[in-house]
């Protein structure tokens, strides 16, 4: 009688844990769908990726996110993003956005973006900047005038701020002006590229390699030895 009624306690066990265990299932499933919304996709990067890497189907793949917190300008799927080229580095897990990548139209494989200017530059005096620059790091352009001003001085000045490097060929070849020098590639708009081309045709062009997210600027002023010497705080404009 005794081993009967132990019998069915253990058969009224067995169904509640089934039953708890298939509630339990239910709820945890629910939960789950609800927190990656509507199965709304998002591609991500596989691994850290540099900037400059064009995309390609190992480095990103797709997966569920929550539907609220989709951020703006993400991609569904990694055909979307194979063959672009990244603007800035990405870390593992991170969403590949629109705002990351070259171009979300033909020709993103190119790394430059709408409206903006890829120009190569030959640099003096810069070797352990070069060292250091990698796709992606920001310098600001100084070039040197030695052309013959009414104090016959050489003249420095910071023609630009800020510049993205596309990319850095140490190897050294010719310029127009006979110096055998290496080359960085800048992300500019049209005017500072206009500006660039004429400082790399007709000046020394120096490199200062600045934190990636330091966005401050100056004005920008010329300095000569003489005002160095006399230590003057407010450097005399261009003449």
């Amino acid at each position: 009688m005794k081993q009967n009624n132990l019998a069915k306690l253990l058969g009224i066990a067995l169904v509640v844990a089934i039953v708890a265990t298939g509630v339990f299932y239910g709820l945890f499933v629910n939960k789950l769908s609800s927190s990656t919304g509507s199965g709304k996709m998002v591609v991500v990067a596989l691994k850290p990726i540099p900037a400059g890497t064009v995309l390609s189907e190992k480095d990103v793949q797709s997966m569920p996110w929550p539907a609220e917190q989709t951020p703006t300008g993400a991609f569904a799927s990694a055909p979307q993003v194979v063959g672009h080229t990244v603007l800035e580095p990405l870390t593992q897990g991170e969403p590949v956005l629109e705002t990351r990548l070259a171009s979300s139209g033909a020709g993103g494989g190119s790394g430059v973006p709408t409206g903006m200017r890829a120009v190569s530059v030959h640099v003096s005096d810069s070797s352990g900047v070069l060292a250091q620059l990698a796709p992606g790091q920001k310098v600001d352009v100084q070039v040197l005038v030695t052309r013959k001003l009414a104090s016959g001085e050489p003249q420095l000045r910071t023609i630009l701020e800020g510049a993205r490097v596309l990319s850095v060929n140490p190897q050294l070849e010719q310029t127009s002006q006979g110096f055998n020098l290496p080359g960085v590639t800048l992300l500019t708009n049209p005017a500072d590229a206009d500006v660039l081309a004429l400082a790399d045709s007709g000046g020394r062009v120096r490199l200062a390699m600045r934190n990636p997210l330091d966005n401050t600027t100056r004005p920008r002023t010329a300095l000569t030895l003489d005002t160095i010497l006399r230590g003057s705080s407010a450097p005399k404009s261009e003449e």
